[in-house]
């Protein structure tokens, strides 16, 4: 039997054989406010999430302050913003990070991050991060990849937009930079984006392909799509998450509300609940139900030695007798001992043979 694949996080085990690992992502939600942010790590807590994310960054270590037109942002939720300006809004402090990851600790929910550059890893590591993750559109910096292997610690890498190609080519550069527990994420990087455009069923040519753990990166706008994914295989969820949708923020928007993650925890363990295992026998929540099956029961009085005619036995509720298939054995066999009609038909009314 083939090992399972399997990463551990803050001594959490993620696999297909337990329930899945939701990651909820605080982004830009907290909206400029340091208390606002740390109001989403208590109510991911609530909620049951295993883990706050964050994202590691500043306007200058992702992008460059231009407002030439490659610079331009056109349609979408950001329209009208330079990459510069979004992210100068969207950023998390760095001076905001040890004081999250101590309320975070002090809570009892991990805590991790993406981080963007080295620089976002020097921090990381400062402050004990126990995993990292890779954002989809970080998926092609290899050297970036590298770099977050080296911590030893795991990773988790998203994979919007990247090809087969490519994300082979990034689980290369994880495993070559040292990284020996990896996870990666189906990825649909649209904001929000259609359920339409997930094809879950690549989740598990994912697993098969990467025999890595697999999980789902979620920016659909109800817990549908991320609760189908575990009957797929996905063993680790994640899920923008904010306080209110309609804060305002740059990715409000598309985030569940802490009800709605408070459901996907739940959700989602009953999903991986119901995969079970292969079984075709009778389940504990059947057995009171044995008597709405049909069985034979004797509709005649009978002294021992009769002989058992059609119109002496019937199939009927309940079932504790013989099977109606074992009617034909029986008719035209005698009984060893006196029958009370309504009683059902048992090998113990009929001769050894």
């Amino acid at each position: 039997m083939p090992v399972l694949p399997a990463i551990k996080i803050a001594g959490r085990r993620i696999a297909a054989d337990v329930p899945p690992y939701i990651i909820a992502e605080l982004s830009a939600n907290h909206n400029g406010k340091l208390e606002t942010a740390k109001k989403i790590i208590e109510e991911a807590k609530k909620a049951g999430a295993d883990a706050i994310k964050l994202q590691t960054y500043t306007a200058d270590t992702i992008t460059l302050d231009s407002d030439s037109e490659e610079f331009q942002i056109h349609g979408g939720l950001w329209d009208g913003k330079t990459l510069y300006q979004l992210y100068q809004e969207a950023h998390t402090p760095w001076e905001w990070h040890r004081p999250l990851f101590e309320y975070a600790n002090a809570l009892g929910i991990t805590i991790f991050s993406s981080p963007f550059d080295n620089s976002a890893v020097d921090l990381l590591e400062d402050l004990n991060a126990p995993a990292y993750k890779i954002a989809s559109f970080e998926a092609i910096d290899l050297p970036l990849i590298r770099y977050v292997a080296s911590t030893g610690k795991p990773m988790i890498i998203s994979t919007g937009m990247a090809n087969a190609e490519e994300i082979l080519e990034a689980v290369e550069a994880a495993r070559d930079g040292g990284c020996k527990e990896l996870a990666i994420l189906h990825c649909v990087s649209g904001y929000p984006a259609p359920a339409q455009d997930y094809n879950l069923r690549t989740i598990t040519d994912m697993a098969a392909n990467f025999g890595l753990v697999t999980g789902l990166s979620d920016h659909t706008l109800d817990n549908t799509t991320a609760i189908t994914s575990v009957a797929l295989g996905a063993s680790i969820i994640e899920k923008h998450f904010t306080l209110n949708r309609n804060a305002g923020g740059p990715d409000d928007s598309f985030s569940l509300e802490p009800s709605e993650l408070a459901s996907l925890c739940k959700d989602s363990k009953t999903a991986w609940q119901a995969l079970g295992k292969v079984d075709y026998g009778h389940k504990e929540s059947e057995k009171a139900n044995i008597q709405f099956r049909r069985s034979l029961y004797f509709v005649k009085d009978l002294k021992a030695g009769d002989i058992i005619t059609a119109d002496s036995i019937r199939s009927v509720r309940p079932g504790f007798g013989l099977p109606p298939k074992r009617a034909n054995d029986i008719i035209g066999k005698s009984v060893c001992k006196d029958v009370v009609k309504n009683t059902p038909v048992t090998k113990s009314h009929l001769y050894k043979t």
